[in-house]
């Protein structure tokens, strides 16, 4: 019983430390609002219990399954890193290149067509790769190989996969939720400032998931 528990804790904090500060949902957030621009409150409120419930899926998807899935078609982290980093500087480099309002074309929809054009971006872009990406997923998929030490996985570390993925997900959840209050704080000045350089940010993190995938894919084959 001692060491079930044990297992089950030990899961539990190595996923919430592990990834947390990877995803960094305070500094995410501001590229939530950017990306939500023109929703109301309740719209965002929606859509931050959208993305909490797809990062949760991903998430203990990546830990149980991860390793099959990538074994399955033939992949390794290095390429995910790649694909996931060329996504991510995708999505920075619309954010930086945007007007001061980076999505103000939704503002002049209807509300039925607004909140269609929202909902359209739960999954891609804005958990993924903005919330959950190729850097956080490769830890995910490496935490849950940590956890095969039996095979299958037993039920403390399942368990335990499962609480980590929801106490992530709530604080993605509150970070997100919260945002519009932040951005009221700060201002409309202030708020294009932080986005702006959020934005930069968030390109400079995807090429060095770029970087970080190219060198280990080419070091892996002159091994």
């Amino acid at each position: 019983m001692t060491e079930t528990v044990t297992t089950f804790a030990q899961v539990v904090a190595v996923a919430f430390a592990a990834l947390v500060p990877v995803i960094n949902p305070p500094g995410v957030a501001p590229i939530f609002l950017s990306l939500t621009a023109g929703a109301g409150d309740a719209a965002r409120a929606r859509m931050a219990a959208r993305v909490a419930r797809h990062s949760f899926v991903l998430l203990v998807a990546a830990m149980l399954a991860g390793s099959s899935i990538l074994a399955l078609f033939g992949l390794s982290l290095a390429e995910i890193r790649i694909a996931g980093g060329l996504l991510v500087i995708a999505t920075a480099w619309h954010l930086i290149r945007a007007e001061q309002t980076p999505d103000s074309t939704i503002v002049a929809l209807s509300p039925s067509d607004r909140a269609e054009a929202l909902d359209s971006r739960g999954f891609y872009p804005l958990t993924f790769p903005v919330t959950i990406g190729p850097g956080t997923l490769s830890i995910a998929v490496t935490v849950g190989a940590g956890m095969r030490t039996n095979n299958p996985i037993d039920v403390a570390a399942l368990l335990g996969a499962i609480l980590g993925g929801a106490l992530i997900s709530s604080t993605v959840y509150l970070c997100y939720r919260f945002a519009p209050r932040v951005e009221r704080t700060l201002g409309a000045a202030g708020t294009v400032v932080v986005l702006r350089l959020s934005a930069f940010i968030l390109l400079s993190v995807g090429v060095k998931i770029l970087c970080d995938g190219v060198v280990e894919r080419f070091t892996a084959g002159s091994a």
